[in-house]
């Protein structure tokens, strides 16, 4: 068994990206932290973290190591929500999509937590919606097909409008004016809920052969590399609302044709949310800022 204070502090850390974040959460300094996550990889004997430029990001076995920590640990607290159910009642456990974490929801999350001060907020990401069914969550914004999740109530809570990205100085580099032009351009994919394919079908009625393409897992990381300029991705304004307002990416096609909306996000409660305060405060705050933010909300038919 590897030493439970080192677990504590990798799950914090993994939790946060940051040693610093997991050292306010559990009340430690951050070379504390740094010292049981050497503990632990020395116990392990593989890197967790890789350390370079003052960062410290999960290496590929610490980011298997952090979803399967993260079930144990949601297992234990759910364990002791079923028999002492008062030891966790000002706490609210959120689950998202990585991507909308990072870059819609953890931006704003201050401003609940100002406005509840007496609610704690335990914020975890879920790589696949199969994932909702192991971890311990009282709302979860799953992002996809419609996730099916036994004794959960679900409904749709936010449509996407999604379209081609880029630099300013791609659209000059490669004279962008309309999608046939994409096929001197690079592809950046990323997981969202429309291919390239699809979309390129539902717009010109036509593939296109792009000159490059380049994969990536999340959309996070596919929307810097738009933004360095590596090539054109197919993205959201919810995701990559800051580059837009930035001017770091632009719109090459403006058209209203050249734009598809489609519902992407639901939002799940858990069985035990029902009736609670906490749930409701913050499905209402979600929902504002939803609104204030002038995005497209669902409600169920």
């Amino acid at each position: 068994m590897p030493p439970l204070k080192a677990l504590s502090a990798f799950e914090a850390a993994s939790r946060h990206g940051s040693f610093s974040r997991a050292a306010e959460e559990l009340g430690v300094t951050p070379s504390a932290i740094s010292h049981h996550i050497q503990n632990l990889e020395d116990f392990l004997g593989v890197r967790v973290f890789s350390r370079h430029a003052g960062r410290a990001v999960l290496t590929n076995a610490g980011r298997l190591y952090a979803g399967e920590i993260e079930r144990a640990f949601g297992t234990i607290m759910g364990a002791t929500r079923l028999v002492a159910p008062q030891s966790q009642r000002d706490h609210l456990f959120i689950a998202s999509g990585p991507s909308f974490a990072a870059k819609w929801l953890q931006p704003r999350i201050g401003n609940f937590i100002g406005q509840h001060p007496e609610i704690g907020i335990r914020l975890s990401t879920i790589a696949d919606l199969r994932d909702l069914e192991t971890i311990r969550f009282d709302l979860a914004i799953a992002y996809g097909r419609p996730p099916v999740v036994n004794d959960r109530q679900i409904e749709p809570l936010l449509a996407e409008r999604l379209r081609p990205l880029c630099s300013p100085r791609l659209i000059e580099q490669l004279d962008l004016r309309e999608p046939g032009d994409l096929a001197r351009a690079t592809l950046i994919h990323s997981s969202n809920a429309l291919t390239w394919t699809d979309y390129l079908r539902k717009v010109t009625g036509a593939s296109i052969k792009a000159r490059h393409e380049l994969w990536f897992d999340r959309s996070t990381m596919a929307i810097d590399a738009a933004v360095e300029g590596l090539g054109v991705v197919l993205e959201s304004e919810i995701l990559a609302a800051e580059e837009l307002d930035k001017g770091t990416l632009v719109v090459p096609f403006r058209q209203p044709e050249f734009e598809v909306e489609t519902v992407s996000y639901y939002l799940v409660r858990s069985a035990e949310a029902k009736g609670r305060s906490h749930v409701s405060a913050f499905e209402a705050w979600l929902r504002a800022k939803i609104s204030a933010a002038n995005l497209q909300t669902t409600s169920v038919a």
